[in-house]
């Protein structure tokens, strides 16, 4: 089970944190990632990590997101920096590649201009 936290209304600008807290031990084996949906857009990838901590991102957020876990903690985050009123969106963690039925409870996040 994943849960997502975090989430807000914040200026331009401004930064917020998520977190992803997962239950069960396969967390600490695998792959994960950030997703957000923003309205009457497709469900993207923002962000993934590995077991090891390798990290990729979409384009429109290097340099401003960065994706951790602390795997003792069975907790991802997302530190988002710099943010723009186009990262508004609903924010999901999960499995990456994700899994059917893992979505979770999601967070929203609102920037305004």
């Amino acid at each position: 089970q994943l849960q997502a936290s975090g989430g807000g209304l914040v200026q331009a600008g401004g930064s917020l944190r998520l977190s992803c807290a997962a239950s069960g031990s396969i967390f600490r084996i695998i792959t994960m990632g950030w997703y957000r949906q923003a309205p009457g857009k497709q469900r993207e990838l923002v962000a993934r990590i590995t077991s090891s901590g390798t990290t990729t991102y979409t384009d429109s957020v290097k340099g401003r997101f960065t994706i951790s876990r602390d795997n003792a903690k069975n907790t991802m985050y997302l530190q988002m920096n710099n943010l723009r009123p186009e990262d508004t969106a609903v924010y999901y963690c999960n499995f990456a590649p994700p899994r059917d039925g893992y979505w979770g409870q999601v967070t929203q996040v609102t920037v305004s201009s």
